[in-house]
């Protein structure tokens, strides 16, 4: 089906939302909580547009409106400027030390009033919910939303240290923020206030999982082979596929 993004004609396919054309059609949106994989959560509300259908007009969320035939969509006018500004402001003053929300910030020419600034809130997270996402995908949920209003939070549960966590480290790995703590130090990685023990690769010596993430990983890939990193993976592969083409030529 056909529709017009900023003038544009793109084409998009049954069931895809207007964040899913914009992206592949190289018009850009902005977003905080949207990332491949993780669709749908439409949490921090700067994705908005404005949707033009007959004569009806209204602001949408993209990542989650699906699209129609021959609507028309304008990705930035004056009113969406100003509730991104909002958005970003009410950001700011959750995070204000946080370099990710500034640059933000200083992109949209957003200062939030110093009477509400605290410059020693140490906060990061901005509730987006990618990494509570993150880990129910892997199957885990180990961390989830607690408590209510201006105590709501990402936490375990109790903020003890998770049965269920593997320290796999995917809520990290898609927190726009950084505002999950990760630290690795000589095998050793502690997340969600608790300690794993990391697998090391047999092929160039580096940690690179926890040993319940490894494990959980060989049940789902059903693979008993020696412990290999990502880039050890890569490599073999690289290697493989030059052989391939010296044997044809």
């Amino acid at each position: 089906m056909k529709l017009k993004i900023d003038g544009i004609i793109c084409e998009g396919r049954e069931g895809e939302t207007l964040m899913e054309v914009a992206k592949r059609h190289g018009i850009h949106i902005p977003s905080l909580c949207y990332r491949k994989g993780f669709e749908g959560l439409a949490r921090c509300r700067l994705c908005l547009v404005e949707v033009k259908e007959g004569s009806r007009r209204r602001i949408v969320s993209s990542c989650v409106y699906p699209i129609k035939e021959n609507i028309e969509v304008t990705v930035t006018t004056d009113e969406i400027q100003r509730m991104r500004k909002n958005i970003i402001m009410l950001l700011l003053l959750k995070a204000p030390n946080n370099s990710y929300i500034n640059k933000l910030a200083e992109e949209y020419k957003v200062a939030a009033p110093e009477r509400y600034m605290n410059p020693l809130d140490d906060e990061n997270c901005i509730l987006c919910g990618l990494c509570v996402k993150a880990c129910e995908k892997m199957g885990t949920n180990a961390i989830s939303f607690v408590n209510r209003g201006i105590y709501k939070k990402v936490s375990t549960p109790y903020d003890d240290a998770s049965k269920d966590c593997i320290g796999c480290g995917a809520c990290a790995e898609v927190c726009p923020t950084n505002a999950i703590l990760v630290e690795d130090n000589e095998g050793k990685r502690k997340i969600w206030n608790r300690e794993f023990n990391m697998v090391k690769c047999s092929l160039c010596g580096s940690y690179f999982a926890t040993e319940e993430a490894y494990k959980l990983m060989q049940e789902k890939l059903n693979d008993n082979e020696e412990p290999i990193c990502n880039e050890c993976r890569k490599k073999i592969a690289a290697d493989k596929l030059k052989e391939s083409f010296a044997n044809i030529y």
